[in-house]
C-alpha cells in the first residue's frame, strides 16, 4: 500500500466532514499533531480496525481508478468518508491540515512518515 496515496485519498474523502466542522483561520497539520492521533487510534483497537479497514478500502479504491470505474470509486470513497468520522476528530482535523500541504515538504514527510506507524498494526 503507498502511504501517499492513502493520505492523499483520505485527505479527499474526508473534505465533507472537514469543511462542516472547519473554523476559519484552520491550522495546518504537524507533526505532533500526526503523532497524537498515531497514539490515540493505536490505544483503540476499534480505532485499529476501523483504519486498517480504511486502508483496504483505499487499495480497493486505487484499484478501480485505475480500471476508470469512477462508480466503484464513488462508492468506496463515501464507505471511507463514514468510516474517518469513527477515527475522531482530531483524526478528521490532520486530514484537513494536510490539505494545504505538500505531501513532499520536509514536514510532510515526517507526517508522513509517522502515519506510517498505522500502517504496521495492519495485517499484511
Amino acid at each position: 500500500m503507498n502511504l501517499k496515496y492513502v493520505v492523499a485519498a483520505v485527505a479527499i474523502i474526508a473534505l465533507p466532514v472537514c469543511a462542516q466542522a472547519q473554523k476559519p483561520g484552520a491550522m495546518k497539520a504537524t507533526n505532533a499533531d500526526a503523532q497524537k492521533v498515531v497514539k490515540m487510534i493505536s490505544a483503540d483497537k476499534a480505532k485499529v480496525q476501523v483504519y486498517c479497514s480504511m486502508a483496504k478500502l483505499s487499495d480497493q479504491m486505487e484499484e478501480a481508478d485505475k480500471k476508470k470505474d469512477a462508480k466503484k470509486a464513488d462508492a468506496l470513497a463515501k464507505q471511507m468518508d463514514e468510516m474517518s468520522a469513527k477515527l475522531g476528530p482530531e483524526y478528521v482535523k490532520l486530514m484537513d491540515g494536510l490539505q494545504e500541504m505538500n505531501p513532499d515538504s520536509k514536514e510532510g514527510k515526517e507526517i508522513g512518515t509517522t502515519l506510517e506507524g498505522l500502517d504496521k498494526l495492519c495485517a499484511k
